[in-house]
Protein backbone atom coordinates (compact mmCIF):
# COMPACT_ATOMS: atom_id res chain seq x y z
CA UNK A 1 0.00 0.00 0.00
CA UNK A 2 2.71 2.67 0.63
CA UNK A 3 4.80 1.65 -2.33
CA UNK A 4 1.39 2.40 -4.22
CA UNK A 5 0.87 5.59 -2.25
CA UNK A 6 4.55 6.62 -2.60
CA UNK A 7 3.99 6.09 -6.65
CA UNK A 8 1.19 7.86 -6.75
CA UNK A 9 2.49 10.91 -5.06
CA UNK A 10 5.10 11.03 -7.10
CA UNK A 11 3.28 11.11 -10.09
CA UNK A 12 0.97 13.86 -9.19
CA UNK A 13 4.40 15.36 -8.14
CA UNK A 14 5.80 15.29 -11.72
CA UNK A 15 2.39 15.80 -13.67
CA UNK A 16 1.42 19.30 -11.44
CA UNK A 17 5.70 20.16 -12.06
CA UNK A 18 5.96 19.66 -16.13
CA UNK A 19 2.35 21.03 -16.50
CA UNK A 20 2.53 24.44 -14.03
CA UNK A 21 5.89 25.05 -12.51
CA UNK A 22 8.02 23.98 -15.35
CA UNK A 23 6.54 26.62 -17.43
CA UNK A 24 6.68 29.23 -14.89
CA UNK A 25 10.15 28.81 -14.16
CA UNK A 26 10.93 29.32 -18.46
CA UNK A 27 8.98 32.10 -18.22
CA UNK A 28 10.74 33.68 -14.93
CA UNK A 29 14.37 32.66 -16.37
CA UNK A 30 14.08 30.69 -12.84
CA UNK A 31 15.56 28.00 -14.39
CA UNK A 32 18.01 27.49 -11.69
CA UNK A 33 16.00 27.16 -9.38
CA UNK A 34 14.34 23.85 -10.88
CA UNK A 35 15.90 20.89 -8.45
CA UNK A 36 14.30 22.66 -5.24
CA UNK A 37 11.05 23.38 -6.91
CA UNK A 38 10.49 20.65 -8.58
CA UNK A 39 10.86 18.82 -4.37
CA UNK A 40 8.79 21.74 -2.93
CA UNK A 41 5.99 20.69 -5.36
CA UNK A 42 5.63 17.06 -3.59
CA UNK A 43 4.58 19.66 -1.04
CA UNK A 44 1.72 20.47 -2.42
CA UNK A 45 0.59 17.40 -3.39
CA UNK A 46 1.10 15.88 -0.04
CA UNK A 47 -0.87 19.16 1.34
CA UNK A 48 -3.88 18.51 -0.82
CA UNK A 49 -4.16 14.90 0.03
CA UNK A 50 -3.83 15.88 3.22
CA UNK A 51 -6.77 18.52 3.24
CA UNK A 52 -9.12 16.60 1.42
CA UNK A 53 -8.51 13.71 3.74
CA UNK A 54 -8.64 15.39 6.91
CA UNK A 55 -11.66 17.71 5.56
CA UNK A 56 -13.77 13.89 4.42
CA UNK A 57 -12.83 12.11 7.84
CA UNK A 58 -12.88 15.05 10.29
CA UNK A 59 -16.20 16.84 8.62
CA UNK A 60 -18.25 14.05 8.97
CA UNK A 61 -16.89 13.31 12.39
CA UNK A 62 -17.70 17.12 13.43
CA UNK A 63 -21.14 17.30 12.38
CA UNK A 64 -21.77 13.46 14.01
CA UNK A 65 -20.24 14.06 17.56
CA UNK A 66 -20.13 18.17 17.63
CA UNK A 67 -18.22 19.22 21.12
CA UNK A 68 -20.52 22.76 20.84
CA UNK A 69 -23.04 23.98 17.75
CA UNK A 70 -21.02 25.98 15.13
CA UNK A 71 -22.31 29.72 15.47
CA UNK A 72 -19.60 31.52 13.24
CA UNK A 73 -18.97 30.40 9.84
CA UNK A 74 -17.43 33.62 9.21
CA UNK A 75 -14.52 32.72 11.79
CA UNK A 76 -14.36 28.91 10.56
CA UNK A 77 -13.90 29.84 6.79
CA UNK A 78 -11.15 32.23 7.63
CA UNK A 79 -8.90 29.24 8.85
CA UNK A 80 -10.13 27.34 5.62
CA UNK A 81 -8.36 30.17 4.09
CA UNK A 82 -5.39 29.87 6.48
CA UNK A 83 -5.23 25.76 6.37
CA UNK A 84 -5.22 26.25 2.22
CA UNK A 85 -2.10 28.62 2.25
CA UNK A 86 -0.06 26.73 4.53
CA UNK A 87 -1.18 23.51 3.08
CA UNK A 88 -1.24 24.07 -0.49
CA UNK A 89 2.05 24.92 -0.26
CA UNK A 90 1.73 29.45 -0.06
CA UNK A 91 3.77 29.65 2.75
CA UNK A 92 6.01 27.19 2.54
CA UNK A 93 7.01 28.80 -0.55
CA UNK A 94 7.76 31.95 0.94
CA UNK A 95 10.05 29.80 3.86
CA UNK A 96 11.93 28.51 0.31
CA UNK A 97 13.22 31.61 -0.66
CA UNK A 98 13.34 33.57 2.03
CA UNK A 99 15.31 30.19 4.64
CA UNK A 100 16.93 28.05 1.94
CA UNK A 101 19.75 30.74 1.30
CA UNK A 102 20.62 31.35 4.69
CA UNK A 103 20.38 27.33 5.99
CA UNK A 104 22.95 26.81 3.46
CA UNK A 105 25.39 29.55 4.19
CA UNK A 106 24.89 28.63 7.83
CA UNK A 107 25.63 24.86 6.89
CA UNK A 108 28.56 26.09 4.99
CA UNK A 109 29.81 28.19 7.33
CA UNK A 110 29.73 25.32 10.49
CA UNK A 111 31.46 23.29 8.38
CA UNK A 112 34.24 25.47 7.89
CA UNK A 113 34.90 25.48 12.10
CA UNK A 114 34.56 21.56 11.98
CA UNK A 115 31.00 21.30 12.94
CA UNK A 116 29.45 18.00 11.86
CA UNK A 117 25.54 17.24 12.03
CA UNK A 118 24.91 14.63 14.54
CA UNK A 119 23.26 12.31 12.50
CA UNK A 120 20.99 10.85 15.20
CA UNK A 121 19.99 7.70 13.00
CA UNK A 122 23.48 6.37 12.72
CA UNK A 123 24.24 6.51 16.57
CA UNK A 124 23.13 2.56 16.64
CA UNK A 125 23.99 1.27 13.01
CA UNK A 126 21.80 -1.34 12.76
CA UNK A 127 19.20 -0.04 14.75
CA UNK A 128 18.50 3.84 14.72
CA UNK A 129 18.79 3.67 11.28
CA UNK A 130 16.18 1.29 10.25
CA UNK A 131 13.51 3.55 9.14
CA UNK A 132 10.72 3.23 11.53
CA UNK A 133 13.39 3.67 14.53
CA UNK A 134 14.82 6.41 12.92
CA UNK A 135 11.50 8.04 12.68
CA UNK A 136 10.25 7.51 15.67
CA UNK A 137 13.43 9.52 17.53
CA UNK A 138 13.50 12.19 15.17
CA UNK A 139 9.29 12.56 15.99
CA UNK A 140 10.58 12.76 20.08
CA UNK A 141 13.40 15.38 19.62
CA UNK A 142 11.33 17.18 17.73
CA UNK A 143 8.41 17.08 19.80
CA UNK A 144 10.60 18.22 22.45
CA UNK A 145 12.01 21.24 20.79
CA UNK A 146 8.09 22.23 19.67
CA UNK A 147 7.34 22.24 23.14
CA UNK A 148 9.77 24.96 24.16
CA UNK A 149 9.12 26.91 21.51
CA UNK A 150 5.30 26.61 22.29
CA UNK A 151 6.03 27.80 25.95
CA UNK A 152 7.69 30.82 24.64
CA UNK A 153 4.94 32.03 22.16
CA UNK A 154 3.48 32.43 25.58
CA UNK A 155 6.36 33.45 27.96
CA UNK A 156 7.82 36.53 25.62
CA UNK A 157 5.55 39.22 25.68
CA UNK A 158 6.03 40.21 21.73
CA UNK A 159 5.84 36.53 20.65
CA UNK A 160 2.61 36.19 22.44
CA UNK A 161 1.16 39.34 20.09
CA UNK A 162 1.73 37.19 17.27
CA UNK A 163 0.64 33.69 19.02
CA UNK A 164 -2.22 34.99 20.05
CA UNK A 165 -3.99 34.98 16.61
CA UNK A 166 -4.08 31.48 17.06
CA UNK A 167 -6.01 31.28 20.62
CA UNK A 168 -8.28 34.31 19.34
CA UNK A 169 -10.51 31.73 17.70
CA UNK A 170 -13.84 31.31 19.41
CA UNK A 171 -14.90 28.36 17.34
CA UNK A 172 -12.69 25.56 17.35
CA UNK A 173 -12.80 23.09 14.73
CA UNK A 174 -9.84 20.64 12.97
CA UNK A 175 -9.36 24.41 10.68
CA UNK A 176 -8.49 25.92 13.21
CA UNK A 177 -4.71 24.68 13.71
CA UNK A 178 -3.42 26.73 10.82
CA UNK A 179 -4.45 30.03 12.09
CA UNK A 180 -1.46 32.08 12.90
CA UNK A 181 0.78 35.22 12.46
CA UNK A 182 2.53 34.36 9.45
CA UNK A 183 5.34 35.94 11.07
CA UNK A 184 4.88 33.75 14.27
CA UNK A 185 5.13 30.47 11.85
CA UNK A 186 8.43 31.70 10.14
CA UNK A 187 10.28 32.21 13.43
CA UNK A 188 8.93 28.42 14.46
CA UNK A 189 9.83 27.02 11.01
CA UNK A 190 13.27 28.46 11.15
CA UNK A 191 14.00 26.99 14.38
CA UNK A 192 12.63 23.53 13.58
CA UNK A 193 14.54 24.02 9.90
CA UNK A 194 17.74 24.70 12.42
CA UNK A 195 16.87 21.42 14.26
CA UNK A 196 16.84 19.50 11.44
CA UNK A 197 20.09 20.78 9.92
CA UNK A 198 21.65 19.73 13.17
CA UNK A 199 20.20 16.79 13.99
CA UNK A 200 20.77 15.49 10.60
CA UNK A 201 16.89 14.74 9.25
CA UNK A 202 17.17 13.78 5.42
CA UNK A 203 14.71 15.87 3.46
CA UNK A 204 12.67 12.87 3.44
CA UNK A 205 12.70 12.29 6.76
CA UNK A 206 11.59 15.95 7.35
CA UNK A 207 8.91 15.95 5.50
CA UNK A 208 7.27 12.96 7.11
CA UNK A 209 7.88 13.97 10.35
CA UNK A 210 5.76 17.18 9.61
CA UNK A 211 3.13 15.69 7.89
CA UNK A 212 2.39 13.72 10.93
CA UNK A 213 2.57 16.63 13.22
CA UNK A 214 -0.22 18.57 11.04
CA UNK A 215 -2.21 15.69 10.82
CA UNK A 216 -2.01 15.31 14.66
CA UNK A 217 -2.79 19.06 15.44
CA UNK A 218 -5.97 18.79 13.06
CA UNK A 219 -7.00 16.07 15.08
CA UNK A 220 -6.53 17.86 18.14
CA UNK A 221 -8.53 21.02 17.05
CA UNK A 222 -11.32 19.39 15.82
CA UNK A 223 -14.44 20.56 17.40
CA UNK A 224 -14.84 16.85 19.51
CA UNK A 225 -14.84 16.04 23.49
CA UNK A 226 -12.72 13.13 22.08
CA UNK A 227 -10.56 11.86 24.78
CA UNK A 228 -8.58 8.48 24.17
CA UNK A 229 -8.91 5.51 25.93
CA UNK A 230 -6.91 4.50 29.08
CA UNK A 231 -3.73 5.10 29.16
CA UNK A 232 -3.74 6.45 25.55
CA UNK A 233 -4.50 9.94 27.12
CA UNK A 234 -1.51 10.32 28.87
CA UNK A 235 0.46 9.23 25.84
CA UNK A 236 -1.03 11.28 23.18
CA UNK A 237 -2.76 15.05 22.69
CA UNK A 238 -6.16 14.22 22.38
CA UNK A 239 -9.08 16.99 21.27
CA UNK A 240 -10.28 17.65 24.81
CA UNK A 241 -6.49 17.69 26.37
CA UNK A 242 -5.90 20.23 24.15
CA UNK A 243 -8.62 22.60 24.28
CA UNK A 244 -7.74 23.00 27.67
CA UNK A 245 -5.14 25.06 26.24
CA UNK A 246 -7.34 26.98 24.35
CA UNK A 247 -9.72 28.00 27.26
CA UNK A 248 -10.00 31.01 28.57
CA UNK A 249 -9.02 31.21 32.27
CA UNK A 250 -6.22 27.84 31.62
CA UNK A 251 -4.47 28.19 28.58
CA UNK A 252 -2.42 31.38 28.54
CA UNK A 253 -3.00 32.36 32.24
CA UNK A 254 -1.34 31.27 35.46
CA UNK A 255 2.54 31.05 36.75
CA UNK A 256 3.31 29.06 33.70
CA UNK A 257 1.42 31.40 31.76
CA UNK A 258 -0.96 28.65 30.32
CA UNK A 259 -0.74 24.59 30.09
CA UNK A 260 -0.86 21.72 28.35
CA UNK A 261 1.78 22.82 25.72
CA UNK A 262 3.28 19.79 24.40
CA UNK A 263 2.20 19.42 20.59
CA UNK A 264 1.95 15.52 20.43
CA UNK A 265 2.94 14.37 23.31
CA UNK A 266 1.46 14.99 27.14
CA UNK A 267 5.24 13.76 28.79
CA UNK A 268 6.68 16.94 27.98
CA UNK A 269 3.96 18.98 30.28
CA UNK A 270 3.87 15.97 33.15
CA UNK A 271 8.05 16.71 33.16
CA UNK A 272 8.07 20.19 33.25
CA UNK A 273 5.01 21.14 35.79
CA UNK A 274 2.87 22.38 32.89
CA UNK A 275 0.16 19.06 32.33
CA UNK A 276 -3.44 19.99 33.64
CA UNK A 277 -5.76 17.12 33.49
CA UNK A 278 -9.14 18.65 34.71
CA UNK A 279 -12.00 17.50 32.97
CA UNK A 280 -14.78 19.22 31.83
CA UNK A 281 -15.58 20.89 28.16
CA UNK A 282 -14.94 25.05 28.25
CA UNK A 283 -14.73 27.77 26.63
CA UNK A 284 -12.37 29.04 24.06
CA UNK A 285 -10.07 32.02 23.88
CA UNK A 286 -8.32 35.11 25.23
CA UNK A 287 -9.79 36.34 28.20
CA UNK A 288 -9.80 40.11 27.42
CA UNK A 289 -12.18 39.04 24.63
CA UNK A 290 -14.65 38.84 27.04
CA UNK A 291 -13.71 42.49 27.88
CA UNK A 292 -13.98 43.50 24.25
CA UNK A 293 -10.70 43.78 22.69
CA UNK A 294 -10.86 43.03 18.81
CA UNK A 295 -8.15 39.99 17.70
CA UNK A 296 -9.79 40.72 13.51
CA UNK A 297 -12.16 38.84 11.83
CA UNK A 298 -10.67 38.19 8.52
CA UNK A 299 -7.27 37.13 7.81
CA UNK A 300 -5.63 40.71 6.80
CA UNK A 301 -7.39 41.93 10.01
CA UNK A 302 -6.02 39.48 12.11
CA UNK A 303 -2.46 39.84 10.92
CA UNK A 304 -2.80 43.61 11.01
CA UNK A 305 -4.05 44.03 14.43
CA UNK A 306 -1.13 40.94 15.23
CA UNK A 307 1.75 43.60 14.39
CA UNK A 308 -0.47 46.40 16.02
CA UNK A 309 -0.16 44.42 19.67
CA UNK A 310 3.48 43.83 18.80
CA UNK A 311 4.18 47.62 18.87
CA UNK A 312 1.75 48.41 21.16
CA UNK A 313 -1.13 50.09 19.26
CA UNK A 314 -3.90 47.01 19.56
Amino acid sequence: MFDWLGSTVHGLQQWLYETAVQPLLFALGWMRYAEELFDFTEWVVLGAIEVVVLAVLLGVAERLWPAEPVTDRRAIRTDVLYTLLHRLGGFALVVFALLTPLLDELEGALRLVGFSRINVDQLWPGVTDLPVVSFAIYLVLFDFVDYWLHRWQHRFGWWWALHAVHHSQRQMTFWSDQRNHLIDDLIRDAAMALVAVALGASPGQFVALVIASRVLQSVQHANLRWRWPGPLEGVLVSPSWHRLHHAIGYGHEGRTQGVNFAVLFPIWDVLFGTADWRPGFVPTGIRDQLEGRDYGRGFWSQQSKAIGRWFGRA
